[in-house]
């Protein structure tokens, strides 16, 4: 039987761990008839020079790229293969992994049954950015899982005005400001406050990061919103996307945010459930610690 992905691309986190679990996957996926290749880096880890490619060829010729790790490596490996369209799979080896969604005690099985093409892909939506200074642009740059504008190492509030859509919202002195996307919802936004967003809504959320104010909250606009923070006052500040781009940022500087043409495609095992993911990572509905017996 030919498998619904032919070209494999493996793409993990140089341990010795996540380097023996590639090795039996890449070995797995050559029995069921699949051509393997290995992201370069990755390949240094496993040892394997002869099966070794870059993003660009993985991008050009990948049916579907399999990522063994952590959120953190499914973040790298999208960032690079964003404008390829190459659908990602991700095997947790990580502490979370609310992006790795298979479990590595499950990896042949679920990988099996998506070569068998029992599978559902989900588009997630990206963040287009933009710092603007003047008329000139000084960094364009993507983000899965968020824009981050905060304060640097001086340690000192920040203060920006928000405007959505041309329209002023508010103007706020805090440590800074998240917009997540609803990936992101469940990474630093969630330990700021923020929102969970379930993957399909066509929203944004923007959470302020320890505003001087306690009438401020997270809000929740349309994607299809265009985002400006412009910085009025600031010793010292940056922004960052992902954790991976980073940018200094001086007064009068402003970062557009908008919905991004291209979007991550993820490549889910039969029984995926998002709501069900949830319960597991953040342990809901589990039974409170007894109390303790009395004396």
């Amino acid at each position: 039987m030919q498998p619904a992905f032919r070209r494999v691309a493996l793409i993990g986190k140089q341990t010795p761990q996540i380097a023996a679990s590639l090795q039996a996957l890449r070995e797995f996926l050559a029995s069921r008839g699949c051509e393997v290749m290995v992201e370069r880096e990755t390949a240094r880890s496993v040892g394997d020079g002869e099966a070794a490619a870059d993003f660009e060829r993985i991008g050009r010729e990948a049916d579907l790229a399999i990522v063994v790790g952590g959120d953190g490596t499914m973040l790298f490996a999208a960032r690079n293969l964003v404008h390829s369209g190459v659908p990602l799979a991700g095997i947790n080896q990580g502490r979370v992994g609310f992006m790795t969604d298979i479990a590595f005690s499950q990896m042949h099985e679920s990988v099996g049954a998506i070569l068998d093409g029992r599978y559902s892909i989900e588009a997630r939506a990206l963040l287009d950015a933009e710092i603007r200074r003047g008329d000139a642009a000084l960094l364009q740059t993507l983000a899965l899982n968020e824009a981050v504008v905060g304060k640097g190492s001086q340690g000192r509030l920040i203060e920006f005005e928000l405007r959505i859509d041309g329209e002023y919202v508010y103007r706020l002195r805090a440590d800074g400001v998240i917009v997540t996307t609803p990936t992101g919802s469940t990474a630093y936004s969630l330990s700021a406050q923020g929102p969970i967003l379930q993957p399909t809504v066509r929203a944004f959320a923007l959470v302020p990061l320890n505003p001087h104010v306690l009438s401020a909250r997270p809000v929740s606009v349309s994607d299809a919103s265009v985002i400006e923070i412009g910085l009025l006052r600031a010793v010292d500040a940056r922004a960052h996307f992902d954790g991976f781009a980073l940018a200094d940022m001086q007064e009068g500087d402003r970062l557009v945010l908008k919905r991004s043409a291209d979007a991550i495609r993820f490549v889910h095992p039969p029984g995926y459930s998002y709501f069900r993911m949830l319960r597991d990572k953040l342990r809901w509905s589990e039974n409170p610690a007894p109390p303790p017996a009395d004396d």
